[in-house]
């Protein structure tokens, strides 16, 4: 007996592109068209924006932790794991549980929104004794970690010891290390008022780029106000330098200077998912080199999004592709869900184009500099376009809810300083949480698709 099945649509990735198309996908597909399945190690979807607040004890992890189980109503089945390999050819995508069991999941139309991991150097020492700051867990994990290094110090009776304790080193100028350096910067200065026998000099923060300027995006002149901010509040700016080399107590700047600390977080930018490798397909700068439509030429029923993949951005024009940002992330993830349904219906597929709205950069406490839609603010107005446009972002009333409730608890309240003991065993670095050894070669997928055969 013959019998029809439905097609099959392979959502690879939770961030901000995946989920949005999913939920585009389950809204505007009958359930009778298409099976939907999405990829992910967590069944959650992480508000990285807001990473650096939950490592400064600002916002709890779960706030900005979406759950993708919570509403009852979601008809997509969510096979928790990664994608380790795709095989275009046979349209199977290689799979590696939870469990460690390594499965073929079969596909008819495939999405890759696998994200992008932290972009590291030939450094000596670097993944061994850097932290990141990608991952929830690395966010939680840096907190326990800085505070521990309060309470060592404050332990320990030797000064040399004691100083290299209360330096902290981030490199990367961009977003992601700046706002970091900013908002741990407030939780060490805070805390130290709660140690009577730390002298508050000896915090320092070390914030280096080997770039000539701090977020280069925002202009001359937000730039030079956000390295004001940080520089006024102690912070040292280091521009055109990058580490040598690291170790467990000291870092090698490239300009011969040698921090003694045992905190060195590193957000020197992201590089595309390891998968998209997988592939065997064309890349631009290691992400997957796409049609304006997101579609992969050449490959019927392949897209791609997000952070993994060069999309054109036909609003600037001049050949410039879409930076890997979640505001590009969430509207490629709706569009392609729209480019899938026409693809499915055998209609035609549209060719995504958005006017950047502008950047946000908050500094903590009412420090902050913004420009929305071209016009530059600084302080107080800037930070509440910077919460506001984050906090509408954010995809469910119930983490709304909980992260206006943890600003205003931070507000009135501020913190306990409190660790949850994750420093107790084995210390943890950034090549311990991304997993980037996980991933197949382009060979090495041939041999699982062909060994195990095609499931049906």
């Amino acid at each position: 007996m013959n019998t029809v099945t439905r097609p099959r649509i392979l959502v690879v990735g939770a961030g901000f592109a995946g989920v949005e198309c999913v939920r585009r996908l389950e809204r505007k597909l009958s359930p009778d068209e298409a099976d939907v399945t999405l990829v992910t190690p967590f069944a959650y979807q992480l508000y990285l924006p807001l990473l650096p607040q939950v490592a400064s004890g600002v916002l709890t992890p779960q706030s900005i932790a979406v759950s993708l189980r919570r509403s009852k109503k979601y008809r997509t089945r969510i096979i928790p794991g990664g994608a380790i390999g795709v095989d275009l050819k046979s349209k199977v995508c290689v799979i590696r549980t939870i469990t460690d069991e390594i499965v073929n999941e079969p596909y008819d139309y495939i999405v890759l929104a696998p994200g992008s991991i932290t972009r590291t150097f030939d450094i000596p020492g670097l993944t061994d004794h850097a932290f990141g700051m990608k991952t929830l867990a690395e966010a939680a994990y840096i907190r326990d970690h800085v505070i521990s290094q309060l309470d060592l110090a404050d332990a320990s009776q030797d000064p040399v010891e004691r100083a290299s304790r209360l330096q902290f080193v981030v490199v990367g100028g961009g977003y992601a290390g700046t706002e970091t350096a900013a908002c741990l910067q407030r939780l060490t200065h805070a805390a130290v008022k709660r140690y009577p026998r730390l002298d508050p000099s000896l915090i320092k923060w070390h914030l280096i780029d080997i770039a000539p300027k701090l977020m280069p995006e925002l202009g001359d002149k937000l730039g030079s106000s956000a390295q004001e901010i940080l520089r006024r509040r102690g912070i040292e700016i280091s521009l055109g330098t990058s580490i040598a080399k690291a170790g467990p107590e000291e870092v090698t700047f490239t300009d011969g200077r040698v921090i003694p600390t045992r905190t060195l977080i590193w957000t020197a930018g992201v590089v595309a998912s390891p998968l998209i490798a997988t592939l065997g397909a064309e890349t631009v700068k290691g992400r997957l080199a796409v049609a304006p439509e997101m579609n992969l030429p050449g490959d019927d029923g392949v897209f791609a999004l997000g952070d993994s993949a060069a999309v054109p951005d036909l609003a600037k024009g001049d050949g410039a592709m879409c930076p890997p940002t979640a505001q590009h992330a969430l509207r490629q993830g709706r569009h392609v869900a729209d480019n899938v349904i026409a693809s499915l219906r055998g209609q035609v597929m549209k060719p995504y184009v958005h006017k950047d709205l502008g950047l946000v950069v908050d500094l903590g406490g009412t420090d902050a500099v913004s420009k929305p839609l071209g016009i530059e603010l600084r302080g107080l107005p800037a930070q509440a376009v910077a919460r506001g446009y984050h906090w509408s972002a954010l995809r469910t009333n119930v983490a709304k809810t909980r992260v206006m409730t943890n600003w205003l608890l931070n507000a009135v309240a501020g913190d306990d300083f409190v660790r949850t003991g994750f420093q107790a065993r084995k210390a943890a670095r950034l090549k311990d949480f991304e997993y980037t050894d996980a991933y197949l070669t382009p060979e090495q997928v041939r041999a699982q698709v062909e060994g195990s055969g095609r499931p049906d």
